[in-house]
């Protein structure tokens, strides 16, 4: 999350610096308070979303909780599950990381994402649902 919100802050920071450059004698007026937003984007905010971010894996359904300034509790029964899908971007995978994503039925909210998961632990939870499935279906 950080190196994501990184690089948002380096294109502020070029986009502060042309301003700077473009406003002769006012050194510091653009700079000052896109450092201040760039500290708070990098460094304050990828903490509290990761802080608000949790899962549940139980009783058959998967339950996600998300939100720092908009909370939402989803509770997925694996009965709705369509499919389900493990993606790795090229950030993902340099750090090993994965994003599981449950398609279910219906169309309010028919997919739900779990990203930053572990690899490993996002195809264990694949399987997992899809055992929980196969039971059902049976």
């Amino acid at each position: 999350m950080r190196l994501v919100a990184g690089l948002f802050a380096i294109v502020l920071l070029v986009g502060a610096t042309i301003a700077e450059l473009a406003i002769p004698g006012w050194t510091g007026v653009v700079w000052a308070p896109v450092l201040l937003v760039v500290a708070y984007i990098v460094f304050y905010l990828p903490m509290r979303r990761y802080a608000t971010r949790g899962y549940s894996l139980a009783e058959e359904r998967l339950r996600v909780v998300r939100g720092v300034l908009f909370h939402s509790d989803t509770i997925v029964p694996f009965g709705r599950v369509q499919h389900i899908d493990v993606d790795q971007g090229p950030l993902e995978r340099g750090f090993g990381l994965a994003t599981l994503t449950v398609h279910t039925a219906g169309s309010h909210n028919a997919s739900v994402s779990l990203p930053g998961l572990a690899h490993e632990t996002a195809l264990a939870m694949r399987e997992d649902i899809r055992a929980a499935i196969r039971r059902d279906t049976r």
